[in-house]
């Protein structure tokens, strides 16, 4: 493949995975907020509850499973011309915002509202209390470094004519008060909203479960790979939990 055709595959890939993250998040962040209410879902019954369950467990499972070795093998072979590995990061990105398309603009809604604020404060309360967590989030990504966070990190590696550099495991920001504060920001985000649904509290519960518990294989990547660098790390900085003395 010559350079100018790497490089429009590059700008494609990149374009794609960044429209599909709008997309993505979008969806999650205006259907958390309405309690999994507004969305494009149709089934009812148990039906619904199956489809709804098949959605909630579909992130957890593809996401952790395109972050093995398998999965990351497969990964290497989603772009023409060789250039699989290095746009993985891109390919991954594309594929967990499709993911969260899928569930919240998928999502069937049970059309039951168990609370919703009532009064001008209360929602002002409860939607800045939502806002934080979304920032929380964003904090979060940027400190674990947001070209390998959005995908950003393959596409203009490639289209600058190098390989991508990945940098050792983040310890700056927030990841110097808590190990983990990408999966803590993400679950931050499923309980804030201010409208309680059943739906909601499904979601919150497996997703948050994962959040806890899915970070496990990723450390254990990192002491493989880092060794004792790594573990002195772990050491020092609590999991999940945020650190709040003072961090020199």
């Amino acid at each position: 493949m010559t350079a100018t055709g790497r490089r429009a595959v590059a700008v494609s890939y990149g374009l794609i995975a960044h429209a599909l993250f709008l997309v993505g998040v979008g969806a999650m962040i205006l259907n958390l907020h309405e309690g999994m209410q507004w969305s494009e879902g149709r089934a009812h019954g148990w039906f619904a509850v199956a489809a709804n369950a098949l959605l909630i467990v579909q992130f957890p499972v593809v996401h952790s499973w395109l972050l093995s070795r398998r999965g990351r093998a497969v990964l290497g072979r989603l772009a023409p011309g060789g250039l699989g590995g290095d746009l993985s990061t891109t390919t991954f990105a594309a594929l967990a915002a499709i993911q969260l398309a899928l569930t919240f603009l998928l999502w069937s809604p049970s059309g039951i509202v168990w609370w919703k604020p009532h009064g001008a404060v209360t929602a002002a309360a409860l939607n800045g209390l939502y806002l934080l967590s979304w920032l929380f989030l964003g904090k979060a990504l940027y400190d674990a470094g947001l070209p390998l966070q959005s995908g950003s990190l393959g596409w203009t590696a490639v289209l600058r004519g190098r390989r991508p550099e990945f940098g050792s495991f983040p310890t700056e920001g927030l990841f110097r008060r808590c190990r983990q504060p990408v999966y803590l920001g993400f679950a931050a985000t499923l309980w804030t909203g201010p409208v309680w649904t059943p739906d909601r509290l499904a979601l919150a519960v497996l997703w948050t479960a994962y959040c806890i518990a899915g970070p496990r294989f990723k450390e254990r990547r990192y002491e493989r790979r880092y060794g004792d660098a790594f573990r002195r790390y772990q050491a020092d900085v609590p999991y999940m939990a945020p650190r709040l003395e003072h961090v020199p």
